[in-house]
């Protein structure tokens, strides 16, 4: 039996993408083993949103050349589409594939294997107009299943290199979205993620069909599905439609996240992201009248190009003023090959971490004010990991549907159902609760 082993660095998006990678080689008789094992084949699914993110895909590529050097090592993912020649430098490295066309690795494999030449199968990634498809029927290690419906992105904020790895937006075909939740649900998940590189962006290139249509299909048209989870929703995404369809949904969680990068007008304009702090706090704000007890989360960078004390701390007013249940705090990282990094007045590294702790500071405060809302109230949980405790009791931790992490005493079989948990003490990063019984259809009976 040929192995495989796999190594995702990055976003959720590279993680299904793993799962799709590893369906096809299952297909082909391969049999999957742990990273750290000795394998025929090792791939290594990149990252390149920050520099760090290449320094770290290259030493994992290196970690798979010296584990077995009789191996095959196929580098794939946003590093390897941005940077193939850098890849194939690596000596060691015998296949790379980009951020399209994984469907030809394992030919490329079997090609390496008789020529024993590099295969460099990496295309322009711009030219791309057609999503590619990849059959995703369940997740090895997850209890909440990730479906990607779009890949790329036509933004071009001046920090981001993703439209170079991704390409442009391009959209999942609806029918195969809605078959590959079925096929989810079918196989026990009760939670779906909707996931993408520009995730609500979905259908701008389609005709009479949008991300709110999708909505609308996913609650009425797949069966048993309990959850309907946004992985991520731009401020400027969130439209009238898409309001009515979250306002009516009995499916779509009460959690959203809306990325905001900076609460100053001025650094929102140097990121060129496009809208105003007026606009996102008024979008806000009609999502909290539309689902009420609704969690926001969000994604902030601290130090861009030329941020001043004064441009941080109108982020932090705001910040202040939304109230959000969490932030993930990011200082600024240079990017090689993105206007930013040749923006002058780049920031000292001591004063970006000296601001990330201000903000972690104070989405901890956040969280912990948004969980304290819910306390002795009745919060439903997925529940994802188990621990037994020296005294021989199972501890399980899970998240709820407004995304709060609780803690508590269950049972093993619990995991993956629906379960009515009480929160007796809020904390960050975990709250504390009491079992109470068991929601979803399953073979457990209530306690």
């Amino acid at each position: 039996m040929t192995t495989v082993a796999f190594h995702t660095l990055g976003c959720k998006v590279n993680q299904y993408e793993t799962e799709g990678i590893w369906q096809s080689f299952k297909e082909q008789g391969y049999d999957r083993v742990d990273f750290e094992s000795i394998a025929d084949v090792y791939v290594i699914n990149t990252c390149t949103v920050t520099n760090t993110g290449d320094k770290k895909s290259r030493q994992v590529i290196r970690r798979a050349i010296r584990k077995n050097p009789e191996a095959v090592v196929c580098v794939t993912g946003c590093y390897a589409q941005v940077s193939p020649g850098e890849v194939m430098e690596i000596p060691g490295v015998d296949v790379v594939v980009g951020t399209q066309d994984r469907g030809k690795m394992i030919d490329f494999i079997e090609e390496h294997k008789e020529t024993r030449v590099p295969v460099n199968g990496v295309s322009n990634i711009m030219k791309n107009r057609v999503f590619e498809e990849m059959d995703v029927p369940d997740f090895s290690d997850r209890t909440r299943a990730n479906l990607k419906i779009q890949e790329g992105c036509n933004n071009f904020c001046t920090f981001c290199i993703i439209p170079w790895s991704r390409g442009l937006l391009r959209s999942r075909d609806p029918e195969n979205v809605l078959k590959q939740a079925q096929q989810l649900v079918d196989a026990g998940y009760k939670e779906i993620v909707l996931t993408g590189i520009h995730t609500a962006g979905y259908g701008e290139d389609l005709s009479e069909y949008d991300f709110a249509d999708l909505l609308s299909d996913l609650e009425t048209k797949v069966k048993g599905l309990k959850r309907i989870r946004i992985s991520s929703i731009e401020a400027s995404q969130i439209t009238e439609k898409v309001m009515q369809v979250i306002d009516q949904s009995e499916k779509i969680v009460r959690h959203l996240h809306v990325p905001l990068q900076a609460g100053s007008d001025n650094v929102l304009e140097r990121m060129r992201r496009k809208y105003t702090t007026a606009f996102y706090k008024s979008q806000i704000d009609r999502l909290k009248q539309a689902l009420p007890g609704l969690a926001v989360t969000s994604d902030v960078i601290v130090g861009f190009p030329g941020e001043t004390e004064e441009e941080f701390m109108e982020t932090y007013r705001f910040i202040q003023e939304v109230g959000f249940s969490e932030l993930h705090v990011f200082p600024y990282s240079k990017r090689t090959g993105t206007p930013a990094a040749k923006m002058d007045n780049q920031v000292d590294d001591e004063t970006k971490n000296k601001r990330v702790h201000q903000l972690m500071a104070l989405s901890e405060q956040q969280a912990k004010e948004y969980a304290s809302l819910y306390e002795g109230e009745l919060i439903e949980v997925i529940p994802e990991e188990v621990e037994k405790t020296d005294a021989g009791e199972y501890v399980l931790t899970g998240y709820s549907d407004n995304y709060m992490r609780l803690s508590f005493k269950g049972e093993p079989a619990m995991i993956g159902e629906i379960v009515k948990v009480k929160l007796t003490k809020a904390g960050y990063p975990i709250n504390e609760g009491e079992f109470v019984r068991v929601m979803s259809e399953s073979h457990l009976s209530e306690v």
